[in-house]
């Protein structure tokens, strides 16, 4: 979250000054400014009480589902798996040739080559 932006936003949309936001949540207008151009980060309560203070609230939305670890018997499994895969790959016949070859490329109908 980018508070400095939050915070402002907030500010200009109650149509406040950065003094008078300072007044209402009990700082100064200089901390204000700080926090606005994200020269100082402020607390979470400290954000929340300035977002309050401009009739806005801080909330916490529910995200992506939480990262998961893989355990050490999941590393040891995709191991084994990686293992096999690179085995079958070396015992698949090879044949190298000098050029590479492509197949042919076709204008699409309807489109300009």
């Amino acid at each position: 979250m980018d508070a400095a932006r939050r915070l402002r936003e907030a500010r200009r949309l109650a149509g406040l000054s950065q003094a008078e936001l300072a007044r209402r949540a009990g700082t100064s207008q200089a901390t204000v400014s700080a926090y606005e151009s994200a020269r100082k980060q402020p607390s979470v309560t400290t954000l929340s009480r300035l977002l309050a203070a401009a009739g806005a609230r801080l909330t916490v939305e529910h995200g992506r589902a939480p990262v998961v670890l893989p355990s050490p018997a999941d590393h040891a499994r995709a191991g084994r798996a990686l293992g096999e895969v690179l085995s079958l790959a070396a015992s698949l016949p090879v044949r190298h040739e000098r050029r590479l070859r492509y197949p042919p490329l076709r204008p699409v109908a309807g489109r300009a080559a």
